[in-house]
Order: structure tokens, then sequence, then C-alpha cells
């Protein structure tokens, strides 16, 4: 079985969202389980000098972008047992930015031909070609349409995984020409048509020969009007080929055991390693250095989908109490300049850390008693896995991945692995959260018992990867 996994961005080379740990985890995990996996990104030249070093120059050719020929270079990386291949073209990787320039729909064409292109030249056909979000979307619709004639390629099969489809790649029709090449034969309702615009998302959607989506709740949330972003038509429509596949996390990189970027080592048997990261993380952010106190962590984009305006109008009366809050994130700046608002004000109990760090994120799911993520919409979801195997207790908004890996919290039975509200507003929010606080202050026992459940939870890649194996394995 050969499979040829295409996106924008993968960790750790390049990392803007939960798509860059999926392309990397699921990869490494089906090569455990005997599947021929290779991976293909662009070279952003902004990855790091320490994987650069390491690449190898496999081929070079050109591909026609409308009437310009550009330079396409392949390099060439193993890592962790899986082959990376690396699309080289300063012209379009050569930017800060992974998403978000002017040109997206450029750089992403080219790089979707680029994919096309390279798997005659480094003669690896694959049995299925793998794509994510818009940005390789156009890679079934090219397959079918472009590049139909090569022999080769005519028994590639597609998936496409929608990791977010609030961004669809909606550009002018004159892409298809002067960018793609082809004519206007697919810019119809049936096809890639979107009102007077192209959409790269609902290509994918019609062309691809399976949909998977990163949780069974988005799975079918994705075909209401309320989370369908105006394709929950063409995905009921859709529907035969589409199932939801909850994401992982790996592990061996998130394990409180064994990670480097934590000061302190502990488990579900020794919890007093936590206790020890959180002291520290106190004396850090500059709070007082409390155990009885419950450090209230956020790792996030500060976005209204996150569900920052729920806390930003919740912070005053929460912040009344004796508890402490830390922020780690950057986004929308009516919320970075309201979080940092409030630290200014209650500089004892709330730190606002405007900013992105990996290891300091670590440290937080490390130190944390409770992580906030209530999410508007949350197709899996990262965050919430990592901070239960690190003992830290999510307070959710059941949708998406949230609902499907947050058991919450039952009074009567004590069981759960975190706390979870319906209503989407902050009164319902704030309510769930002051539970959650009760429970960490008057119940300590009952509240450990959740922290063991939590860290005892496996959400490794291993279950994940098999069906995506059996998706591959099904033609």
């Amino acid at each position: 079985m050969k499979v040829l996994f295409a996106a924008a961005e993968v960790f750790p080379f390049v990392k803007v969202g939960g798509l860059a740990d999926v392309a990397y985890a699921l990869p490494k995990e089906l090569v455990k389980q005997g599947v021929d996996i290779r991976v293909v990104l662009p070279f952003h030249t902004k990855i790091a000098e320490e994987y650069k070093s390491k690449m190898v120059d496999v081929t070079q050719f050109t591909v026609d972008v409308g009437w310009r020929k550009q330079f396409c270079g392949v390099k060439m990386l193993e890592q962790d047992g899986v082959t990376f291949y690396f699309i080289d073209n300063m012209y379009y990787f050569d930017r800060p930015n992974v998403y978000g320039d002017y040109d997206d729909a450029e750089r992403y064409a080219f790089f979707s031909m680029a994919v096309c292109e390279m798997m005659e030249k480094i003669d690896f056909i694959p049995d299925w070609l793998h794509v994510n979000d818009w940005h390789t979307g156009i890679v079934p619709l090219l397959l079918q349409d472009k590049y139909h004639w090569i022999e080769s390629y005519r028994g590639i099969r597609t998936v496409l995984t929608i990791h977010n489809l609030q961004f669809q790649g909606i550009y002018s029709p004159r892409v298809l020409e002067e960018l793609l090449g082809i004519g206007m034969q697919t810019w119809h309702e049936d096809g890639i048509k979107y009102y007077e615009n192209v959409n790269f998302m609902k290509g994918a959607i019609q062309f691809a020969d399976r949909i998977t989506t990163v949780s069974p709740s988005y799975a079918k949330e994705i075909q209401t009007a309320q989370y369908g972003e105006n394709l929950d038509g063409l995905l009921r429509a859709n529907a035969w080929k589409l199932v939801g596949i909850l994401n992982g996390i790996d592990q061996e990189l998130n394990d409180p055991e064994t990670d480097p970027l934590i000061p302190t080592h502990f488990s579900k048997d020794d919890l007093a390693g936590k206790a020890a990261n959180k002291a520290a993380m106190q004396k850090r952010l500059g709070l007082p250095v409390r155990a009885d106190v419950p450090l209230i962590i956020m790792v996030s984009r500060l976005t209204h989908q996150k569900g920052c305006q729920l806390l930003e109008e919740s912070l005053d009366q929460l912040l009344q109490k004796d508890i402490q809050i830390a922020i780690l994130g950057n986004g929308e700046s009516q919320f970075e300049d309201s979080f940092r608002f409030f630290e200014h004000v209650y500089p004892e109990k709330m730190s606002a850390n405007i900013a992105f760090d990996i290891g300091f994120a670590q440290q937080l799911y490390a130190a944390g008693d409770m992580l906030l993520m209530p999410s508007w919409f949350e197709p899996c979801g990262i965050s919430q896995l990592i901070a239960m195997r690190y003992g830290t207790l999510p307070i959710v908004h059941e949708t998406g991945g949230l609902k499907d890996t947050v058991t919450p919290y039952n009074q009567y039975t004590q069981e759960g692995t975190g706390f979870s509200f319906d209503h989407y507003n902050a009164t319902v929010f704030r309510d769930i959260l002051e539970m959650a606080i009760a429970v960490f202050s008057e119940q300590p026992v009952v509240w450990q018992g959740l922290v063991e459940q939590a860290m005892e939870k496996d959400f490794s890649w291993k279950v994940s990867a098999e069906k995506y194996k059996g998706i591959y394995e099904e033609y």
C-alpha cells in the first residue's frame, strides 16, 4: 500500500495549527502499521536549519503556472521512519507566513500541480493521494481533468481530510485558466463553481473518492446549516463517502514522564512533579505560589471561534474568586488588549502572555489544574488531549471533537475527565467553570480521581491510523 500525504504544514518543520500535528503523527503511526506513506509539503524557508542541513536534493523541473514556467525543486528528508518531500520555490515559499498572503491562490495552485507532477519524476506513484484542507484540495480535480492522460496516474484514488471547513479557498474563476491551466469545463454547480467564484474546498468534496473529518461529531455537524459554512447541502449529498475519524496525539512527544520541555516529570501514580511544575509556573508568571488555588490555563489562538468572548465577558466576575488564570496565545487585537487589561487590573490573579511558544505551552499543560477551551466549534482540538495527558482537566463546549473526547464530570458517580457545557453563552460557561472550581477547592479527593481518569485515557494514533488504513485498503 503506497500513500502520498500532501499538506501545507507539517510539524516539526512548520506549524500553524492542528493540521501540522496530524500530518506528522498520522504518517508516523501508519508506517509502523506497514503502509508506505510519504509526506510532501512546501519548502518554507522558515524551516529550522537543523532540518534543512539534513535534506538532500532529489530532482528539479518546471511547473507551468498559467503562461509562466516556475522552478520546482524537490528535497527529501527521512525522519521517524517517514520520507518527507519538500517542494522548493523561493518565490512562493520564502515568506514569513504559511497562509494569509495576497497570492495564496497562486502559491497553493503551484504546490498542488508540483505534487502531481513530482510523482512521476521521483518514481513514486501512490495508490492513494491524501490531501488536506483547501490548500491541496484542487489535487483530486487536477488528477481527473489535467493529468488524466498520464496512464500511471489513472489508478490513483484520492481522500480529502477536512480539518477546518471555515477556510475554503474561494477565488475568481480566472484561476482555472490563468493559474491551473485548465478550462472552464469544471466551472458548474456540480463542479467547482461557488456562486460566481471557484471554491477549492468544494472541488475537493466533489472530486475526492473519500472524505474524512477529524472527529465523528464534526462529520455530523458540517452537514447542518449551523456549522456547514454554506457547504452543508453539498456534504449531505456526499455523505456516502464521508466519515469522521478522531485525531490522536503523539503520546511519545506528549509524555509527562519523559517530556524534555517541562521542568519536573510526573505520572498519574505520582503527581508530586505536577505540583512542582505548578509552583514553578506560578513563580515564572509572577503569581503567588499557592497549591490551594486553581491555576486555570488557556493555550489558544485568541479568536471568537475559540470562545474568547465568553471568557472576556466572564473575567471580571471570575477574578473576584480565589483563582489564577494564565493565557498563552495571540490573535484578534480585541482579545489581546482585553486580556492585557485584566492582567493590569488583577496582577496577582491574571497573566496574559500574548505570544506563542511550544515549550511554554507544554509547561502550562504540565502546571495547570484546568484548561479553558470554550470553542464555538472545534473540528477535533489538540489542546484538550494534551491537557488530559498532563492531568489538566478541560472545560469545554460540547461541540465537535471536544464532545467526542472529554467525558463530562458526573457528580453522582464521580466519573469524568473534564467539565462541559451545551448552551453557548457566557452565563452557562461561567456556571460550569465555577462548578469545576468548587470541586477543586472543596473535594480534593474527587478532583484527584478525575485527574487520574483523564491521564488514563488513550489518545494515541494507533486506533485512528487503523481506520485510515481501512480506507486505503478499500480498493
